[in-house]
């Protein structure tokens, strides 16, 4: 199944994909949300829509995709999982994943403005394979991990590398701005990808292509990701796990290039489809 959210931002209904074509299920109830994925939703959804495959309506294209998952209890972040990646910002392959997190106001829909923040200069980009809880995640162990895992969703991990790198302390100031996690279009389940290792991702800048990378590179795969974050906190249905961006970000450029009002980011996912965001200023949207 491909799970989608569709409305205004903040009233968003629930729907679902099929054959590249959006309905609306808003008579299921509730939302794509912690609820939901606890109580096997994703079981009873399936059902629901075979149910009621003849009478679901079709979705307008022209409205607009909200994040696939309702704001979730946190989105957790590795950092430097591709050995390319880690090579070209000079950085040291880590012997452990490394964890940030992204603010759960970032969240944003998958064609949002992302939004340069006031006084920036070093906004970057970073296509990634995402990860989505389906069931809470404590002490888990890689073999059964995969068990936890609701889906998957195409991820932009827009980053501030001023505020990342340069303002002391953590990378968190740099990943948490308003617009910074355009998630989607759909949540793809777990079904819809066949082989998580084997995933092509990439993304491009005014039509130019900057990242094409594929997760059979990932340092850390998905399961070990899972286990690992469950040491350090308990993870909770509808969390995403953000795991990593390929080479070719701003910041690995010599010179770097960021980010200006004006630029068309698109990117994708094999099995995950693709989205586009156009950067505007502070203040001007």
């Amino acid at each position: 199944m491909k799970l989608i959210r569709y409305g205004k931002p903040n009233q968003e209904k629930i729907g679902v994909q099929i054959n590249e074509k959006n309905y609306d299920v808003a008579a299921f109830g509730g939302d794509y949300n912690e609820q939901f994925f606890e109580e096997d939703g994703l079981l009873r959804l399936e059902e629901f829509v075979k149910a009621n495959q003849e009478s679901l309506i079709e979705i307008s294209a022209e409205e607009r995709l909200g994040s696939p998952i309702a704001r979730p209890s946190k989105i957790v972040c590795i950092g430097l999982n591709y050995s390319d990646h880690a090579a070209e910002t000079n950085a040291k392959i880590p012997e452990e994943p490394i964890i940030f997190m992204k603010s759960t106001t970032s969240l944003a829909g998958p064609n949002d403005d992302i939004i340069i923040p006031r006084g920036s200069t070093k906004t970057d980009w970073e296509v990634e394979f995402g990860i989505v809880v389906g069931k809470k995640a404590t002490y888990v162990e890689e073999r059964d991990a995969m068990e936890h895992v609701a889906g998957y969703v195409l991820h932009n991990d827009v980053s501030e590398r001023e505020y990342q790198l340069e303002r002391g302390g953590t990378w968190d100031k740099g990943k948490g701005c308003d617009t910074f996690a355009p998630i989607g279009p759909f949540l793809a389940t777990k079904d819809e990808v066949a082989d998580i290792n084997n995933v092509r991702l990439w993304l491009s800048v005014n039509g130019q292509i900057m990242q094409d990378g594929n997760t059979k590179n990932l340092i850390f795969n998905v399961p070990y990701i899972i286990s690992y974050v469950s040491q350090f906190m308990t993870l909770l249905p509808g969390d995403v796990i953000s795991t990593g961006t390929p080479a070719g970000v701003g910041l690995g450029f010599n010179p770097p290039v960021y980010l200006k009002a004006g630029d068309v980011v698109e990117l994708g996912a094999e099995g995950l489809g693709t989205s586009k965001q156009v950067v505007k200023a502070y203040g001007s949207h």
